[in-house]
């Protein structure tokens, strides 16, 4: 066991005396011990229910014979930090929980690790220490939000942004609007739709990481409680077999895990964490992938913002085990990939049913014959940039107008609720990438409303920042090269026109190349001077949006 040379040996016995300082007995130290890395905090509903899922892991690891130790991960609520300068700091947590991580646990020499994450960035916080770690490492999220009821209809949290819109266009009056604050998130747990919480928690299911139903059952419910504690007994056989994150989390794997997320919807924020959980296992994750496994896996679910279905529909109707049945169907995945079960993935869906063909629908009866996704190339993003196109209106998967350019999120967001923006537009917002913004916040503000204005069916929006999972619409993100690295989104002028072809993946400015160099001789790149802390060096240090925003060390 890794502690075995902290804890044995004469020399180790200030080791020892510390443990018992702690209250370990001995026999509690000579049992292996397992890292539990609890999310908990008091400011993020979908983490205020964890210390009940830490127990009831520590619980689970203590009936199967190991010593539980609890330590802490930070979280940011993207939604409380939407919209405002708070939202710089929700992407560039996911490197510090990584390394947060790292150092805990090779500082203190545990044998097995139980990740419990998750909001959006602490589950690929988390899998990304977990691969760079690499002992055996179990997950249990704490499970998503109930949705909400308003006049007659389930909610989540883009109905309330959407709202929002609503409002300030004059379609809802105060009354209502209170009544979607009071209603719309009724319990806690990460927010209903297949956002990008949720996704991720699911794909940790695809990638052989999580139980079944780590990704689907709701956080209020007792059998996650239950799944809690089989986490905790199977971290055991784990260490017993020494199956490690690497020997789970291959390339194939990751293969599983974009098909799943072509099938089911999920936010584009996983193709910014898959690269970058990829890079922490050793290999590189190719963007065209995307598109590849993509033109071949049928979207079945159509779940919020998609939809007007809930993780709790997708939960009763057999959860992410069903979708991937009915993907095995035709052949769309690597079966012999290996999982926490100890078994493969074929095995664990041997026994899988689709309980509801309206919220998964059947392999040969799909909502599209390609992918919930996509990557989009042009002289706009030469590295790609990509598109919920399952949540964009069929009369928006082909669009051109005119460009309306701001150099912020706030910028474009007072154009909105002017009423500024008319249909036809393409909104482009820039200085919001990896290091330009720094941080690249999400748009889930102007993208709602835009929504709520009734006009995602006319207007795009483009960005070289990043979209909630809960956004819908002709949202284009991740614009790559980014404005602050000369992409050409730096150089886009009020009136361009701009072309978007989702069906055929690309996406152009309509301007000649004569011009474009024009206009970068005379157009200076906006780099933010006002940097301090951590933006500050973070903002030196990341990648671009293509390769995952990863840490450049």
């Amino acid at each position: 066991m890794v502690k075995d040379s902290i804890v044995n040996g004469f020399e180790n016995a200030p080791h020892r005396s510390l443990y018992h300082a702690l209250g370990l007995t001995e026999e509690e130290t000579q049992r292996p011990l397992i890292g539990i890395v609890s999310s908990y905090n008091e400011i993020v509903p979908g983490h205020m229910n964890i210390d009940k899922i830490a127990e009831a892991v520590k619980m689970g690891v203590a009936m199967a014979g190991g010593t539980p130790i609890v330590f802490p991960a930070i979280a940011v609520c993207d939604g409380i930090a939407m919209g405002h300068t708070g939202m710089k700091y929700s992407l560039v947590t996911r490197d510090l929980i990584a390394d947060s991580t790292e150092c805990m646990v090779k500082a203190h020499g545990f044998d097995g690790l139980v990740m419990i994450p998750n909001c959006d960035k602490n589950v690929p916080g988390l899998l990304m220490a977990a691969a760079r770690i690499n002992i055996p490492t179990i997950f249990v999220s704490g499970g998503p939000m109930l949705a909400g009821h308003v006049g007659g209809r389930k909610t989540s949290l883009s109905s309330m942004f959407e709202a929002v819109g609503a409002y300030s266009a004059g379609k809802i009056d105060q009354e209502k609007l209170r009544e979607f604050e009071l209603k719309t998130c009724p319990t806690c747990g990460s927010c209903s739709g297949m956002y990008t919480a949720n996704s991720m928690n699911c794909l940790t299911e695809v990638l052989g990481m999580g139980l079944r139903g780590n990704g689907t059952i709701p956080a209020v419910y007792s059998q996650r409680l239950e799944l809690a504690k089989h986490a905790g007994m199977q971290v055991m056989e784990l260490v017993k077999k020494n199956i490690r994150p690497r020997d789970i989390m291959t390339m194939d794997a990751f293969e599983n895990a974009v098909t799943a997320d072509m099938a089911i919807g999920c936010s584009t924020n996983t193709i910014l964490h898959l690269p970058a959980i990829a890079n922490e296992c050793g290999f590189k994750f190719d963007l065209d992938m995307a598109n590849v496994i993509s033109e071949r896996t049928p979207n079945i679910c159509h779940l919020a913002p998609s939809g007007h279905a809930y993780m709790e529909d997708l939960n009763e109707a057999g959860g992410i085990y069903a979708v991937l049945k009915e993907l095995s169907k035709k052949d769309l995945l690597h079966l012999d990939t290996m999982t926490v079960t100890g078994k493969t993935l074929g095995e664990n869906i041997k026994d899988a049913v689709n309980l509801n063909p309206e919220i998964i629908r059947p392999i040969d009866d799909p909502y599209s014959q390609t992918g919930g996704l996509a990557i989009l190339r042009g002289n706009l993003a030469p590295d790609g940039c990509v598109v919920k196109r399952a949540a964009v209106a069929p009369e928006m998967m082909v669009h051109e107008g005119p460009a309306r350019v701001f150099d912020s999120e706030e910028e474009a967001i007072k154009e909105i609720y002017a009423g500024g923006i008319k249909p036809g537009d393409v909104v482009v917002i820039r200085y919001e990438g990896p290091a330009g913004g720094p941080g690249m916040r999400e748009m889930l503000s102007p993208t709602s409303a835009i929504a709520g204005q009734g006009l995602d069916k006319e207007v795009a929006l483009i960005t070289d920042g990043r979209f909630s999972g809960a956004t819908r619409g002709a949202s284009i993100g991740h614009i790559s090269p980014e404005a602050v690295s000369g992409g050409l989104i730096a150089y886009v002028k009020e009136g361009d026109i701009i072309s978007i072809n989702i069906p055929e993946y690309k996406i152009e400015l309509k301007v000649s190349d004569e011009e474009i160099a024009k206009r970068k001789k005379e157009m200076p790149i906006k780099h933010k001077t006002d940097l301090e802390g951590y933006l500050k060096r973070y903002a030196r240090m990341v990648s671009s949006a293509d390769k995952g925003a990863i840490i450049n060390y």
